[in-house]
């Protein structure tokens, strides 16, 4: 789930900014700052199956609007994240904190 940061410190959210659980999900990353995800299922969050995102302002280039076009349209592209690609980095800092 995407939540808030206040929900997110708390490891709980009734009403999440994202939620899914198809398996086959993608999230896009779609504006530079702090995405805050905590997993779902009871007890997870709190066992440390959570992460914070944070997307970088795109490097600025003088370049011709067209070119600047496609290099936004670019970095939201690179910014899309999977929920398999997800649930791997949630699984893995849940295995450190463990």
């Amino acid at each position: 789930m995407v939540v808030t940061k206040d929900e997110y410190e708390k490891c709980h959210s009734a009403h999440p900014i994202f939620f899914s659980n198809n398996g086959v999900t993608v999230f896009t990353l779609d504006r530079p700052g702090l995405f805050y995800f905590i997993s779902g299922v009871s007890g997870h969050c709190e066992r440390g199956q959570k992460m914070i995102i944070k997307v970088l302002e795109p490097a600025s280039y003088p370049q011709s609007g067209d070119q600047n076009e496609q290099k936004n349209d670019a970095a939201v592209a690179m910014a899309a994240i999977t929920s398999a690609t997800l649930m791997s980095c949630i699984s893995f800092v849940g295995v450190l904190f463990f």
